[in-house]
């Protein structure tokens, strides 16, 4: 009796080892040249690489300050987003953050952690050509055209609506005019008729 529940439970951890091998092995590899840019007062983007023959359905984020305890973690599914944007960090602090990716048969192990440090709100954004690939960036460049059209629209309206009136107006005038020299030509004809013929009689 001894000796077969030593045999059975050598088949369970045989088969609970494999299980877990097995998982372990059809696990993503960890996200590789984990960067930071775009870094703001408030918020920073964070990119990675994943390899391509890998089937990746989300990724998952853990945010740290450098000084403090507390972590936050941003996780996302059904994306094969390779950026995620931080917001509500805090001015010139000093954070770590780690990615992870999200496949079929659970989550890989961590990236490499990477530091970066937010700048302060006083600090201009530098004007470099890698920022038209943020989000945010293009977000102002679309509002600001859509603007630009809106008033070329509206002025050209204007233009036409005042080019309306004063065809209006002159049209008035001439058919004002019109009317006056009309009323002068039959006032003429009356007044002639009104006034009597004296003839001279004979002795």
């Amino acid at each position: 009796m001894a000796r077969l529940l030593v045999l059975v439970n050598s088949v369970v951890l045989l088969l609970f080892g494999s299980g877990m091998f097995l998982v372990g092995a059809n696990r993503p590899p960890a996200p590789v040249n984990v960067s930071v840019m775009h870094l703001r007062a408030d918020s920073a983007t964070v990119s990675w690489e994943v390899p391509e023959r890998d089937i990746i359905i989300g990724f998952s984020i853990s945010q740290q300050r450098q000084e403090g305890h507390m972590q936050r973690f941003i996780r996302e599914v059904n994306t094969t987003s390779r950026s995620c944007v931080l917001w509500d960090l805090e001015e010139e602090t000093d954070y770590i953050i780690q990615v992870q990716s999200i496949g079929l048969y659970g989550e890989s192990q961590a990236s490499k952690k990477v530091h970066f440090r937010t700048l302060k709100k006083t600090d201009r954004f530098p004007s470099n050509s890698s920022n038209q690939d943020d989000p945010t960036v293009q977000g102002l460049d679309n509002s600001r055209h859509i603007q630009t059209g809106e008033m070329i629209i509206i002025v050209v309206v204007l233009v036409m609506w005042a080019a309306v009136i004063a065809l209006f107006c002159r049209q008035y005038d001439i058919i004002k005019d019109n009317d006056s020299s009309n009323s002068k030509e039959k006032a003429k004809p009356s007044s002639e008729r009104s006034t009597p013929e004296h003839h001279s009689g004979g002795c």
